[in-house]
Formats: structure tokens, C-alpha cells, sequence
């Protein structure tokens, strides 16, 4: 670290020393067993199939680690996170372990609200964690101000989306953004946009929006009732009548990726029929932003439901975005659970879950079927591959067979 550097993205170089402890938390050698064994596990009448791309991605390993380095570096300072680290509860429960605090955030996927304090609390002798997600431009800010080292662990792919946006912002384009307004990714993302003099920005949640988008473009919504349906997910100040004349498509990057090039592909289509194709490139501009890791993720659980198996377990917090859209993929083809952890299997007669396409947590009867049994399993990119071991374990265990050599 140079001498009054005060943004770090590259870590510590203390990988090695750091590795041992990650091992012992999210390392599992029954997931490293099942990945050599074709990817399937047999335990007497059950077969678990396991999805070829699943777990960590390299931009969770790489916030996680930098984390984790940061601690080794700095053992006697306080450390902060703007808000959990990824979205996955065993991991933020461990950043707690190694006396790294809260900043802020909903925490509802956490062990407790306790030790949340606000950006007051910062000092110039404090070091600040901005997760995988990235923060809002305005709190960047102030962290900054504040004279603290921030150790920046956004994911490349998150940065990727957010200069787009900022070009989009720069030559006069409204960014149309497909994600989740309360998302902190999203939140990011759209911040990146207003910090321009003219920069504004739209976020759509789903294809049904976009529709409303679109009929505004051709003329058939009233600009007031566009205003009343995104009354809280434009940016400030938005007009309809010029801020959608030009647009550029983006996304939060754990949405459903085949629902986002639709959503650009809608709004393409309604621009065409707008100004004209010759015209299209003076007001529509589109850039694949999907994450890869999330694409693999999507195209390997749709691989393993159409392969044919009994139900489907997806792990990961329930307030993890990319997770319960692999649910909302394997729901199509069979029964599907969404879990959090091991925990969540009750009993062979009872799992709590979040079924697709919801936000209840709800508990099922019966969700374990008898006799020859193929059961999918695949993990959102937070998800630890300790935390998939014991899910794998408990279900075995539910259904009453044991594994070779255990």
C-alpha cells in the first residue's frame, strides 16, 4: 500500500495466511468428492445431482477474501461494512466473528440487527469494506471525507454495468435499468447515472413494466401514468416526455438474464417503431451487461431440470437475487426449494422454504418423495460450498440412508 492511498481493490498479498481460515469455513471435500464423481452422489435409493456451475463466483471469492485479508492486515483497528458483504447469512455471521461491524442495511438475512451504526461513527483511524455490490456515489462521498480506508471489493462485473451507465449519462441517454429498485447493487448502479448534470434513470423490475415503458414510447400511456407507476424508481426530477426520447438498456446483474435481453429487446422494438431503424442508433443503445457467472449459473440449473430429476434444492439467502431466480428456473420443471441453509430441512416430512416467485418463507408437508429418488441441487453465487455440503447431508439424512464410508 503506497503511502496516502486510501482506496484499496487489490487486497493485502496475504492470500496464504488467510487461507487456512477460509478453508476451515467454507471449504467441503464431500462437494470436491461429488465433482469428480460426474457430479452425482448415491446414497441406496437416492441420487443427488449436483449443477455443473454453482456456488462462490470470482467476484464473491474475491470480496470474501479481500475481507478476510483485511482483518489479517489491520488486527487491531475497526473495521466496517457499508452493508453484508454478499448475501448469504453464514458469511456475514463470520465477517461478525472476526469483530467486523455494520454500517447499515436491512441485515434481515443476518443472525441479529445488533452492532448497525451508522456513517458518523467513522474516523480517519477506521477501515471501511465496501461489499461485492458496490455503494451508492453519494456514500462513497462521505466515506471519503471522513479520511478512512476504504478496501473496495465491487465486483468487475457490477463495474462493468456502472460504466455504461455513466457513458449512457454522459451522451445524453436515459438509463433504462432492469433490477430491483431496493437491491444495493441496483442502488449503486442508478447513482452512477445522476451523477452527471443530466443523467437520469429508470428502473423496470420486470417484463410487465417494461410493457408500460414501451406503450409510453408509442404513444399509448399518458405520461402521468407512467410518472404514478414508477413513482419510486425514477430518479428525481423525471420527465417522459424528454427523458425517454433516448435510452440505453443496463442491469442488475444477478436478474434473470433471459428476461433482461427481452426487457432490451421490448424497448428496442418500440424505439424501431418510434423514430425508425435508421434513426434506432440516435435513440436506443444497448450492451450485454449480463454477468457470466450468473449465466452460468442460470444455463446449468436449466441443463440439470431438463435432465430430468424429482424436485430441485436451491441454497442461498432468501434475500439473494440470482438465488431465487435459479428457484424460479427450476420451478418450470419440477418442484422446487429454495433454502438457506441445512436448517431449513425440518424432516423428511417438513422443509421451510421461499417458494419462486415470492417472498414468503413458507413450510412444505411431504416434499420428500419414496422410493428411487433424483434430487437437483445448485447454489446461489454466495453461497459457501461447506454451507451445500450440510444441505446435501441433512437430505441424505432425512431420507434414511447413509453414505458410503460414513
Amino acid at each position: 500500500m503506497e503511502q496516502g492511498e486510501t482506496i484499496i481493490r487489490r487486497g493485502f498479498g496475504l492470500k496464504q495466511e488467510i487461507l487456512p481460515l477460509l478453508e476451515a469455513s467454507y471449504h467441503s471435500s464431500l462437494i470436491e468428492k461429488i465433482k469428480l464423481s460426474n457430479y452425482e452422489l448415491e446414497a441406496g435409493d437416492l441420487t443427488i445431482c449436483l449443477a455443473q456451475e454453482f456456488g462462490f463466483c470470482y467476484g464473491v471469492d474475491r470480496a470474501v477474501d479481500l475481507a478476510y485479508e483485511t482483518r489479517k492486515r489491520f488486527p487491531e483497528r475497526k473495521i466496517y461494512l457499508t452493508s453484508e458483504i454478499i448475501h448469504n447469512p453464514r458469511v456475514n455471521a463470520k465477517l461478525k466473528e472476526l469483530g467486523i461491524e455494520f454500517l447499515k442495511g436491512s441485515q434481515n438475512d443476518s443472525p441479529s440487527n445488533e452492532n448497525v451504526h451508522s456513517l458518523d461513527s467513522i474516523t480517519k483511524e477506521d477501515v471501511v469494506l465496501i461489499p461485492a455490490f458496490g455503494t451508492p456515489t453519494r456514500e462513497l462521498e462521505i466515506l471519503k471525507s471522513k479520511g478512512a480506508l476504504l478496501v473496495d471489493t465491487t465486483c468487475g462485473s457490477v463495474v462493468a454495468v456502472w460504466r455504461r451507465v455513466e457513458k449512457y449519462a454522459q451522451d445524453g441517454f436515459t438509463s433504462i435499468i432492469h433490477g430491483k429498485f431496493d437491491h444495493e447493487e441496483t442502488q449503486a448502479t442508478s447513482s452512477r447515472a445522476t451523477q452527471y448534470p443530466n443523467g437520469k434513470f429508470l428502473v423496470v423490475k420486470d417484463k410487465d413494466q417494461a410493457k408500460k415503458v414501451c406503450s409510453f414510447i408509442l404513444g399509448k400511456m399518458r405520461p402521468e401514468d407512467l410518472l404514478k407507476e414508477f413513482a419510486k424508481t425514477a430518479s428525481s426530477g423525471f420527465y417522459p416526455e424528454r427523458d425517454l426520447v433516448r435510452v440505453g438498456c443496463a442491469n442488475q446483474t444477478t436478474m434473470l438474464s433471459s428476461e433482461s435481453l427481452e426487457i432490451a429487446e421490448m424497448v428496442q422494438g418500440a424505439m424501431r417503431d418510434r423514430y425508425g431503424a435508421e434513426e434506432l442508433p440516435q435513440h436506443f443503445r444497448h450492451f450485454d451487461t449480463i454477468c457470466s457467472a450468473t449465466q452460468d449459473r442460470q444455463d446449468a440449473i436449466l441443463k440439470l431440470a431438463r435432465s430430468g430429476v424429482d424436485l430441485m434444492v436451491v441454497v442461498g439467502g432468501y434475500n439473494s437475487s440470482n438465488t431465487g431466480h435459479l428457484c424460479e428456473i427450476s420451478s418450470e420443471f419440477c418442484s422446487a426449494f429454495h433454502v438457506r441453509d441445512a436448517d431449513e430441512i425440518i424432516s423428511k416430512y417438513e422443509i421451510q422454504h421461499k417458494p419462486a416467485h415470492t417472498s414468503e418463507i413458507v413450510v412444505s408437508r411431504n416434499w420428500l418423495p419414496q422410493g428411487k429418488t433424483r434430487i437437483g441441487v445448485t447454489a446461489g453465487a454466495s453461497t459457501p460450498n461447506r454451507v451445500i455440503e450440510e444441505v446435501i447431508l441433512k437430505i441424505v439424512s432425512c431420507s434414511g440412508f447413509k453414505l458410503e464410508g460414513n
